[in-house]
Parts: C-alpha cells; structure tokens; sequence
C-alpha cells in the first residue's frame, strides 16, 4: 500500500515537472469546483449570494495559498528551485560580460592545463588495456639488488618461465619490431610485434577475422602449414582494401613469405599503450624478420622480450612473486652452463617478480613518469591560483551586492537559500569553464604527447591522449572542486553581516566594510605567493634547458640531416655493399646546396648505444663506447680534428684494423703519451687497433650526460656483413630538394630497401630534451598563467574596493587631498598586498624548487638570478594592475561622489 501510494506520489510529480501548465488548469479547476460548491452550501443555508461567497473564501483560507500548499505537495521543490537559481545566474552573469568573460578564461586556462597532462598521465600510467579482466594481467620483471629492476628477458629465462601454470593461465612475451614488407612499389617499414605463442589466449581479444597465433606457430618454421601472421584492422583496410578472402592471403615480410591467418579488431593495440602494431609475427620468426641478427640464439646474451602473463584468478600479488621465487633458481640454472654468470647472479640475489599488468608495459613509463607528476603537481597549482582569483573576485562583487542580499533577507528569503543560489552561480561558471577547458585540452595534450615521445628514442611511438571516462570524471571531480573553492567563502561572506548594516550605504557602513577587506587582502597575498613560486619554478626549469642547450653537443647540428638506409635484407654484403654506400656518398655530395656527406651507424643523442671493453698494452680493459664511421665524418659533423687523420675508403679489413679515440678516451688509454700511432686491444675479439687520430669530445647518447669515452672504427671494418648506416649529410639552405634526390637515387642504386627517412640533426637534438622541452614549455605556460591571472585578480579586487570607497574618496578630495595623494592610496593597497605576498612567495619558491632538482641541469635550486627576475616579474604585474584603478580614483569629482551618499 505505502509503495503504491509512493508510485503515485512520484507520478504526480513527474506529471507537474513535465506537464506545468496542464497541472496549473487542474488545481484552478479543482479549486473553483470546491469553492462553487461551497458557496451552494452557504446558499441553501440562507446566506445571500455573496455573503456566502466571501465565507467561503474565508474557510479555504485564500484560493492562493492553497494552490501553493498543493504546489509544494506535487513538486520536486528543490529541482524548481535549483532551475529558478540557474535561471537568475544566467541573468546576472550576463548582465557582467567582463566579469564573466574573466570568469571563464580563467577557469579554461585552469582546467585545460590540468586536463592536458591528466590525458598524458592517463594515456601512459592508467588507462587499462582494452581486453577482458586486464586487472588479471601482470607484468613480470627480473630483480637483481639494484636500484630499479630489469625489465628486458633473454630467451631462455622467457621459455623457462612459459609454461609454469601454476599461478598463470598464460606467460607470454613481446618486442615491437619495424617489419620490412613487399608492396606494389617495393619494400615498405611497417611497424609491427613479435610475440610469443601464448599472447593472445592471454590477453583474450577474439579475432575479427580468421585465428590467432597460438604455441603451434611459435615454433622454428611456423606450424606444418608455414610461417603465419596476424594483422590489424587497419592494416587490412589499408593494405588489402578489406578484401573478405584475406585469410591466407601471402604477405613478403623481410623477403620471406608469411600466411595472413587472421585479423584484429581496432580498437585492440597489443599491450604497449605507446605503439600501434600492424602486424604479429611469431617470436621464432626473429632470425627472420632481423636478419642477420639472431636475438634467439644469443641466449643469455641478448635482452629483448618484454614478458607478461594471465594470472589465475583469486591469487594476490603476493602469491604471484612466492610462487617466482621458488622457480627463479632452477630457470637460472637450467638456461646458461656458464658458471661464472651464475655465481654472479645469485651473489646479486636474482629473482623473478611480477607487478599489476592492467594498463600494459612500456618503458616510456621509466623515463617520464617523474616528469609527468612534476607537471601535474605545477598543473594543481595553476588551478588553485584560478580559484583563489575568482575567490577573490567573488568577494569583491558580494560586497558590491551587498544591499541586494540584504534586501532579499529583510523580505524573508533565508541565509542558506541565499547561499544556494550563490553557489549555483559558481557551479555555471565552474561547469563553463571547465567545458571550455575540455575544448582545449585535446589539441593541447596531443602535442604535449608528440614532444614527450620524440624523447623516447624509438620510432613509431605515439601516445592516445583521447578523452575517456576517466578524463570526465577528472573534470566533475574539478568541477566541484572549483564550485566550492569559488563560492562558499564569497557566499558565507556576502550572507553573514549584519541586516541593518547592510541595507546601510555610504559612511555608516565602513567600519564593516573594512573589516571584510582583511580576507580578500589575505586571498589576493596567498595568489602572489603561488603566482611567484610557479614563475620561479618556470625560470629554474628554463634555465636548465637553455644550459643544456648551451653545455654544446660536441658537434655542430645546424644544417646537418640523418637519412637512414635499411640495407640488412638486400642481398648485397661486405665489400659490395661499401661499394654502394660509396657510391651513395658521391652522388649525394653532388646535389645543390650539399656541403659534405660521411656516413655513421649511431646517430648520436639517439639513446642508441654501443660498447666495449678495450685496453692499451699492459693496461686494463676499460669500458669505451663505439660507433663505425665514414670518410670525413668529422669534418662533416664539425668536431675538431687534434691531430692524425681521418678515415678513407681505402681503410678496409684488409689494410690492417684501424681507430680513432675521442680526447677522454685518448687519456684514460694514454694518459702520459700520444695516442696517435699506439695500440688498443679488445681482449675479447683477440683483435688490436691502431690509432690514427685523436677527435673532440661528443655527446654521445643525451645531452644531459658528460661525453663519455667513446671510439670510432670505419665503416668498412664493420663486423656486420649488411650493416644499415645512416649518412650525414651537411647542407646549407633549404633540405627540401634533397628528399626527393634521396629516393630517386637510392631507388636506382638499392631498389630493394624501403625508402630511406631524413631526419634533421636539429630535431634528434630537441628529441634528446623532449622531457625537459615539455616541462620548461608547460612551465612557461603556467609561469604566463600565474601572472595573467594574478594580475586580473589583483586589478579587479582592487577595482571593486576603489567603487566602494568613492564617497570616502570624494569626501577626502573635497577636504583638499590632491589627487597624486589619492593615486599613492590606492596604489599602496596592492603594493602591500604584493610585498607580503612576494616574500610568502619567496619562502615556498625555495622549499618547492628543490623537489625540481633533479630535473635541472647545472642550475642551483636556489639560483639568485631566477629569484629576483621572478619577484621583478609579479612587481611589475601588480604594478600594471594597481596603476588603472589609481587612475580613475584619482579622477573622482567631489560633488559627484558625495552625491552619490
């Protein structure tokens, strides 16, 4: 009975929500029936006509007041209220463009920026994988008594992990690869994965089309059938134009043939949330798809799998690294004879481990995931500086509504109703704002996304930065957050003085009046000061970089381009393919605008690395890095030549093995004589070396690290019968010609290989930085905020204080106070404000700059330089803000303020 009547309840009031007018017509309707028919009672009692009317009027106690009783009876009485207070919030804010044009671009500026780097921080730390129950997925990781743990796997630790189903459904591994494919118009790099047999059973995505790979293809030849392949859908679409019969399809894949055996759906990207394959090739394929170089049969030598696995349900995390430690001992046994490498790895406590695996592994992770949180906590910061500004604008406008709340209360209107309908004001400049900020966001976080993978050092890394879920609940959470911080303060304010003084204007009310002048003054010294350790931490972050910049790389990169050759699955090897190569030098040293060509194998600041253990005779072996080089290299790349030569063509295998030293290698080899003409060993080759010349110190695989000891063999003594070397090519002018030259030659010379891709030296040496560009460019940005919205807020605070005092102001004048007086009143209001706040500013600049110290280069935490330009920075602003509301007090007439008492 109760839910009936309680379902009838709500259907009436769904009916008067929906239905107003129609529900008004009823209750007029109802009334009239019941007075009509009252009246007829007084009537047959013997009352005339009208004295019977005005009884019974007077018995249903006003027609009016019933139809509000039924009104508030069938209503959602907070709903009608919420929509009336949104209604007259809109009519005020638009009845403020300024006020609410600042409002907004405030907020956005708060909002954008908080909801860019979440997007980043979502798309690379949070957003799980989009495959059912990926809580269920770890990542597993090698522990060995340092300071982080290793990631990579070799094969046999992977293969002796594969099959341990005793707390995993599926162990599986991966290593994203650049595949070289057969198209219409030759090879084509697309990238692609290899993964094991048992990664897509554990990540359970059901193919669009066909199968997946299972442990039957992830043997040595591929299954009876052949070699096969899963591609994307993308791929397909691209590819094979969505032909239905793609299903055993060939596919030429570094000249080999694979099966299409079936296709995945688009929105599965594998598990690295910063690559998007096109192609999954078997793990045993690797000796064919990286030719000639064999990551298999390099055994505990080669680190290039990235393991994960499915985790039985109902078993912890705990149970999962208990379960490894048991079998860590036997795998390392079983998979090496070696057994100084095992004495090794035990005295270092080597153990297997597994953290949660929902949103994947990539190791961009590793690198930018202290970045990111820098940022984001310099984002929260750019927020609350918004909030305290509209706080304190907020402020000011109450007081200057003061006699309208006032009013409000005299005609019965309660405190807390007058606080809703305040707070409501907030949350539509709270919810705008952040709209506005979502509109941003996008384009903002896509290219913060670019500059931070152009860090990473590998190629085709991207980062979805989309808005999802997660994203929208940041913003509500924001939302709500700002509506408070915003509104309750200005509300309890504007709302809790005293009637009779409020409804006051002029004289009488001043002492009020100043006594609510102390918060925004504390508000607007709290703005300075985070205004100024925001700037300050900009500035730290921005000399850093322009010292990176400066500290030099070694070499010269203006002018110079990378264009990358991919010879290793072309036919040609040693002394055919140098011929080649030769030949691509010349006919590039030909083209307009090119200075000098060379040719190297590491693209230095690439994060590509390569080294060894040489030793002068006598000495000891000492880690050295390496690179293989061309004919005038040096000279191309603008790195001093101290003394010797440099390689020529004629510096073959056969003309006896030949090095040049950088200046830190020279010394640590030969530290008491020339190195020219002396000889290096490598103890494990059995090899020597003669030096020939001594070269300036480089960079070698970042900036932000010293140039290390590094050495230079040619090319043409490469121990790789198809090395793919990059040449450097120096040009002066525009490069654009020089792209299309490159292709039209290569495609002449090697038409096998993919066509090359150019690359300026300038762009490798801003992607070496990409995770300190990000920071210094958002701290630029947020520095650019802080003092446009200190500045708006101490503008505005101040104006509507200076509207407010105008009768004293006038009254002042008229007792004779020159107008140069009035100015320096005014001004010294904000002037105190930003002193006070300047110096809290200083306090929390030093305390925050030093959790920046590790992302700064060469630059002290407390750099006086960076201190005094910022408080410089926010006296200016606070200066340019307090000179126009100066201004008009100091043109207030007399008689025209008095009047206005």
């Amino acid at each position: 009975m109760k839910m009936e009547r309680w379902l009838a309840s709500l259907m009436l009031r769904l009916q008067s929500l929906f239905r107003k007018e129609t529900v008004e017509n009823d209750f007029d309707e109802e009334l009239r029936f019941h007075l009509e028919n009252q009246v007829e009672q007084f009537v047959a009692q013997g009352m005339s006509p009208r004295a019977a009317r005005k009884a019974a009027t007077k018995l249903l106690a006003g027609v009016d007041r019933q139809k509000e009783q039924l009104r508030e009876l069938w209503q959602f009485r907070w709903l009608e209220n919420f929509w009336r207070d949104v209604s007259f919030s809109v009519r005020l804010l638009r009845k403020s463009p300024g006020f609410t044009a600042v409002a907004l671009l405030t907020l956005a500026l708060g909002v954008g920026a908080n909801t860019a780097v979440f997007s980043l921080i979502n798309g690379l730390l949070l957003r799980p994988l989009p495959v059912p129950h990926s809580e269920q997925l770890a990542v597993l990781r090698i522990e060995e008594g340092g300071p982080q743990p290793e990631y990579s796997f070799c094969t046999p630790f992977f293969r002796g992990l594969e099959n341990r189903h005793d707390v995993f459904t599926d162990v599986f591994a991966y290593d994203p690869d650049m595949l070289q494919v057969q198209g219409h118009s030759g090879n084509e790099n697309v990238p692609g994965m290899q993964v094991s047999g048992q990664f897509f059973s554990g990540l359970q995505v059901p193919p669009l089309l066909g199968r997946t790979l299972t442990p039957e293809d992830d043997r040595k030849g591929g299954s009876p059938a052949g070699l096969a392949v899963v591609i994307s859908e993308g791929f397909w679409e691209r590819w094979f134009d969505r032909a239905p019969d793609v299903v055993g399809r060939k596919l030429v894949i570094a000249n080999t043939p694979f099966t299409v055996v079936g296709v995945m759906p688009k929105r599965f990207r594998g598990v690295d949330p910063t690559r998007s394959p096109e192609i999954y090739a078997p793990l045993s394929a690797d000796p064919i798809l990286d030719a000639p170089r064999n990551h298999i049969d390099g055994g505990i030598h080669s680190w290039w799998l990235t393991v994960m696995a499915r985790v039985k349900p109902g078993i912890s995390v705990d149970g999962v690294n208990a379960a490894l430690q048991a079998v860590s001992g036997p795998i390392l046994h079983d998979s090496t004879e070696d057994g100084n490498y095992i004495k090794g790895e035990e005295k270092a406590h080597f153990h297997f481990s597994a953290e949660a695996g929902s949103s994947g592994f990539t190791y961009a992770r590793i690198l930018f995931r202290k970045p990111l949180v820098a940022m984001f906590a310099m984002c929260g910061g750019i927020l609350l500086l918004a909030c305290l500004n509209l706080t304190s604008l907020l402020m000011a406008r109450g007081a200057a509504r003061e006699r309208e709340l006032a009013t409000r209360l005299a005609m019965g209107a309660g405190r807390r109703r007058l606080i809703h309908q305040l707070l409501v004001e907030s949350l539509l400049i709270a919810t705008a704002g952040t709209a506005l900020g979502l509109v941003a966001a996008p384009l903002v976080s896509r290219s913060l996304a670019t500059m931070l993978m152009s860090g990473s050092g590998a190629q085709g890394v991207t980062l979805d930065t989309s808005l999802d879920v997660r994203v929208f609940l940041f913003a509500a959470l924001v939302t709500v957050t700002a509506t408070v911080l915003i509104g309750l303060v200005p509300a309890l304010q504007a709302t809790g003085g005293n009637l009779n003084e409020a409804i006051k204007d002029g004289q009488h009310a001043n002492k009020t009046h100043e006594r609510r002048r102390v918060l925004p003054r504390v508000l607007m010294a709290s703005e300075v000061a985070l205004a100024l350790a925001l700037v300050a931490g900009a500035g730290l972050l921005v000399t850093s970089l322009v010292k990176l910049y400066k500290s030099g790389a070694g070499f010269d990169p203006r002018g110079v381009v990378n264009i990358a050759f991919a010879m290793d699955k072309q036919p040609l090897k040693d002394d055919a393919l140098m011929q080649v190569y030769q030949q691509l030098g010349e006919e590039l040293s030909h083209q307009p605008g090119v200075k000098n060509v060379s040719f190297e194998f590491i693209v230095p600041l690439s994060h590509r690395g390569w080294n060894g253990r040489y030793a002068a005779p006598g000495g000891s072996p000492k880690l050295i890095w390496m690179n293989s080089v061309g004919p005038k290299y040096f000279e191309t790349m603008r790195i001093p030549l101290y003394v010797g030569r440099e390689f020529g063509w004629g510096d073959t295998k056969a003309s006896g093995l030949k090095v040049i030293l950088n200046q830190s290698a020279a010394k640590q080899f030969f530290p008491d004589r020339d190195a020219v003409g002396q000889q290096i060993l490598n103890p494990g080759e059995k090899t020597s070396y003669e030096v020939v010349a001594v070269v300036g110190d480089a960079k070698y695989r970042d900036m932000r690290s010293p140039a290390l000891a590094a050495a230079y063999v040619p090319i043409q003594q490469d121990t790789q019968e198809k090395p793919s070397l990059n040449a450097v090519v120096r040009v002066e002018g525009t490069q654009t010609p020089l792209a299309g030259a490159v292709r039209s030659i290569a495609a002449r010379l090697v038409p096998s290989i993919p066509a090359p891709v150019m690359t300026g030296m300038d762009e490798v040496v801003d992607g070496s930085l990409g995770a300190e560009r990000m920071m210094a460019v958002l701290a630029i940005f947020f520095a650019g905020c802080a003092l446009l919205v200190t500045g708006i807020g101490l503008y505005g605070t101040l104006s509507y204080s200076t509207s407010r005092r105008t009768s004293e102001i006038g009254i002042r004048m008229a007792l004779g106070a020159q107008r140069s007086r009035v100015m320096g009143m005014v001004f010294r209001e904000n002037v105190l404000v930003a002193a006070i706040g300047s110096g809290a500013g200083l306090a929390v600049a030093l305390l925050a700059s030093r959790a920046l110290g590790s992302f700064l280069y060469e630059t002290s935490p407390r750099d006086p330089w960076v201190l005094v330009g910022s408080v410089g920075a926010l006296t200016a602003i606070a200066s340019a803000a307090s000179l126009l509301p100066a201004l008009r007090a100091a043109r207030i007439e007399p008689i025209a303020a008095i009047r206005c008492e």
